[in-house]
C-alpha cells in the first residue's frame, strides 16, 4: 500500500506561496467576511428591536393610539329603530 496519495496538499503542507494556497486563503477570508456580515446584521436587528422595546416601555401612552380599547371608547352609539 502506497502512502504517497494521502499526503497533504500544498495549502496544508509544503509551499505556502503556491497558487493553491493563495486561492484557499482567499476562500477562507471570503467566507469569514460573509459570516461576519451575517452575524453583525443579526446583532444589529436585535439591537434595534431592543431599543424600540425599551423606548415603548418608557412611553406607554405613545405605543399604539389605535388600540381596541381606545376605538371602543370613541365609537358612536347608534340605536336601531
Amino acid at each position: 500500500m502506497s502512502f504517497y496519495g494521502i499526503l497533504a496538499c500544498a495549502a496544508c503542507y509544503g509551499t505556502s506561496d503556491s497558487p493553491l494556497a493563495k486561492g484557499m486563503n482567499w476562500g477562507i477570508f471570503s467566507l469569514l467576511g460573509v459570516i461576519t456580515f451575517v452575524l453583525v446584521s443579526i446583532a444589529s436587528v436585535g439591537f434595534v428591536l431592543a431599543r424600540r422595546a425599551a423606548s415603548n416601555n418608557r412611553n406607554p401612552e405613545s405605543t399604539n393610539s389605535n388600540s381596541v380599547s381606545s376605538l371602543a371608547q370613541s365609537a358612536p352609539t347608534t340605536s336601531i329603530p
